[in-house]
């Protein structure tokens, strides 16, 4: 049995509804490349769904396992403290899937390396 992938990307949030569109469109860009892969997008604050209801989402859309992928480039509070213990709440409240915190995107070489080439050209 093949278990269906959940992606939720989690970024920060704003008032201002044009802020969510990049995030969004990462979202589709993925749908697009992948569409054995579901994915929703997520927000901290200021803007809906929140991580809980993205979640909800995905499980209701058949996903077996859910990864969430913070949007953020820095390593603050949110990324140290808040989404490890947010996503500690989803694992108990869905104990029967496999739940995991991949690192800030900020972390990664890749973004980095891209950064880089885009501030460079």
């Amino acid at each position: 049995m093949v278990t269906v992938r959940g992606i939720v990307l989690l970024a920060h949030g704003s008032r201002d509804p044009l802020w969510r569109q990049p995030i969004e469109r990462v979202a589709a860009h993925m749908r697009e490349h992948d569409a054995q892969v579901l994915v929703a997008c997520a927000y901290l604050e200021l803007t809906e769904p929140d991580l809980a209801a993205a979640t909800a989402q995905l499980l209701e859309r058949g996903a077996g396992s859910i990864r969430v992928v913070p949007m953020f480039l820095g390593i603050g509070q949110h990324v140290r403290d808040d989404l490890p213990r947010l996503v500690a709440e989803l694992k108990v409240r869905y104990p029967q899937i496999r739940l995991t915190l991949q690192p800030a995107i900020g972390e990664d070489a890749r973004m980095i390396e891209l950064m880089a080439q885009i501030a460079l050209s």
